[in-house]
């Protein structure tokens, strides 16, 4: 299994769309454990198993946790509303810790706002945060729907923790998850600054194989859902320990890992994976320089953790392969070299494809362009991008790692791609339709 994993993972790290950490647990033992790349590129600085990177969104895990912890103690109930704790969220009286829990508040969202880059570019609080959205209508009625994760509910979640705890977001963690369950490479990121800790830093796709140094944030301005840095080592004991330990009581344990209830919550999509033909457990994240992909199979007790400090969804597809690699399963190794495939035989260069209402951004057209030897895909939003090709009639989107596959007439001419699970159809109009957008996150 080792040489397989090696061999599988060695592309995506020679072709710069992997750097960072791999774990493979089973049983609560580690079957395979790699650091791969550079933890700083510019100081050479070599990655490690205790070097912390920031995991994103699966950064909700440890925030829902916290607040477990606090059911757990009488603090709070899964049913207290959010009014009896932070009385200026409008609906507060109507939305409870269970519906912020399992993203179903109806909250406004903090990352849709026009200003939010610049949030991000100043020190913030959970209360500032939640500050920004505090007075917004309700876009819908609490516990009615799920539309997608609610980065603002995990903001109130870790001002929640903070007025329950007594103690600063970064503090009561400390206390409440990391210490009790021996995560000794994990902290919350609020822009303090680091002693004594090997944290590695982001980086962009640049073009079709290189990297550029990500622009920084504030990562406070992340808190409770996305401001967590660990390592793939904590992250598969902690999962471990959630599954088989004791850290919570049964009950709160048994709301995280319910299999009957809604298909998110809790930091984790709950759900049944065709591929594994069992019900899987998994997350994934996605921050400025850095991505993240776990997945907990139950009933072969595996868990496979990858964290990488490339703003590349790769990490999806290279955890899930390694847990097929792992269980001796199917998998396609990864067809990718820097002496590859010609972006120009790929015949899309000044290409535009029309997509319909259900796509990422309603009847978005994204347009092929070349430049320097190098293809990329232009998002109404201006955005680009970088395309690897694979072969004449597929290639990928090196930034979101999605999978784009070609379609042509009897004279070889592209008359549609497909995008993920999406179709666009190939426009002549020069004034075709391109809604501003941003690419799928």
């Amino acid at each position: 299994m080792t040489a397989a994993i090696d061999a599988y993972v060695r592309p995506y790290v020679e072709t710069n769309n992997f750097s960072g950490q791999l774990v493979v647990m089973r049983s609560g033992r580690v079957l395979y454990e790699r650091s791969l790349g550079w933890a700083d590129r510019e100081a050479r600085t070599p990655m490690t198993r205790e070097t912390e990177l920031h995991i994103a969104s699966i950064s909700t895990q440890f925030t829902s946790a916290a607040i477990m912890r606090l059911i757990d103690s009488g603090a709070l109930t899964l049913d207290t509303r959010v009014a009896e704790i932070v009385p200026d969220v409008r609906g507060g009286n109507l939305i409870t810790i269970r519906n912020l829990l399992e993203q179903r508040s109806g909250l406004s969202d903090i990352n849709s706002r026009a200003d939010y880059s610049a949030i991000l570019q100043a020190h913030q609080t959970p209360a500032t945060l939640v500050g920004y959205i505090a007075r917004d209508t309700l876009r819908f009625a609490p516990g009615s729907k799920y539309m997608h994760e609610e980065h603002s509910a995990n903001n109130l979640l870790a001002l929640i923790i903070e007025k329950k705890s007594g103690q600063s977001f970064a503090r009561a963690l400390e206390r409440l998850v990391f210490a009790p369950l021996a995560m000794t490479h994990s902290s919350i990121d609020d822009d303090a600054p680091v002693r004594g800790a090997e944290v590695a830093l982001g980086h962009d796709p640049k073009g079709v194989f290189e990297l550029a140094a990500t622009t920084p944030i504030h990562w406070s301005a992340k808190s409770g859902n996305a401001s967590v840095r660990s390592t793939a080592i904590d992250q598969s004991h902690w999962v471990q320990q959630l599954f088989h330990g004791h850290y919570l009581q049964e009950a709160t344990r048994a709301a995280i890992v319910d299999s009957a209830s809604f298909p998110f919550g809790y930091g984790w999509f709950r759900r049944p994976n065709k591929r594994f033909g069992e019900f899987a457990y998994s997350m994934s994240g996605r921050s400025p320089g850095f991505a993240s992909y776990v997945i907990h199979l139950p009933r072969e007790d595996l868990t496979v953790v990858a964290l990488s400090n490339i703003y590349s969804s790769a990490t999806a597809d290279i955890a899930l392969d390694i847990a097929a690699i792992a269980l001796g399963l199917p998998y396609a190794p990864a067809v990718l070299s820097r002496h590859g495939f010609s972006p120009d035989s790929l015949k899309l260069s000044g290409e535009r494809f029309t997509f319909p209402a259900d796509f990422y951004q309603p009847n978005a057209t994204l347009a092929f362009e070349m430049e320097n030897g190098e293809m990329f895909l232009r998002w109404p939003s201006h955005d680009r991008s970088p395309v690897i090709p694979i072969d004449r009639d597929h290639a990928i989107d090196r930034a979101y790692w999605e999978p784009i596959e070609i379609r042509r007439d009897a004279l070889g001419r592209a008359t549609s791609i497909s995008y993920d699970r999406f179709q666009g159809t190939r426009t002549d109009s020069a004034g075709a339709r391109a809604a501003d957008a941003a690419p799928p996150q």
